[in-house]
């Protein structure tokens, strides 16, 4: 008798094992998928934002070389989209925009270059003031792709 109940508790455990073994890896590469799918979705989102933010910003900036601010709701559109940056950003990332923000302001302010003068600018990719943001926005999703 004891042959048998040994070889049917023997039976039980091992499905108890093999089925609780089963059920954990689901789990965990359910886990792992959801998190991936999150990262993804957090990286679209932000390539999305810097996107609209560099669009943004560059109407500005070259508004400003040649103009004054007749109007500061002029800068509304680019404060908000920094804002929106603030919520999800890196530190650097924030940074870089709000210094970008911060030259458009000041050109606005500043003596309005020539024809002659901007297009000596345009030549010239050093004076890209959107170069760095958009270098630290590359770094940043980079760093999130590697976690994917």
């Amino acid at each position: 008798m004891e042959g048998s109940i040994i070889s049917g508790l023997s039976g039980v455990f091992g499905s108890l094992v093999g089925g609780s073994a089963t059920v954990a890896t689901a789990w965990i590469t359910q886990r792992t998928l959801s998190k991936r799918e999150l990262i993804r979705a957090e990286i679209s989102k932000r390539e999305t934002l810097y996107g609209e933010f560099i669009g943004e910003c560059s109407k500005l900036f070259i508004d400003s070389l040649a103009h004054g601010i007749d109007k500061p709701e002029t800068l509304l559109p680019a404060y908000a989209l920094l804002n929106r940056i603030r919520l999800s950003a890196s530190d650097a990332v924030l940074a870089e925009a709000e210094d970008i923000l911060t030259q458009i302001a000041e050109q606005y302010f500043s003596p309005n270059l020539s024809l002659e003068e901007i297009h000596a600018r345009a030549r010239s990719l050093s004076n890209d003031p959107l170069k760095v943001f958009g270098e630290t926005c590359r770094i940043e999703l980079k760093s999130l792709r590697t976690v994917v």
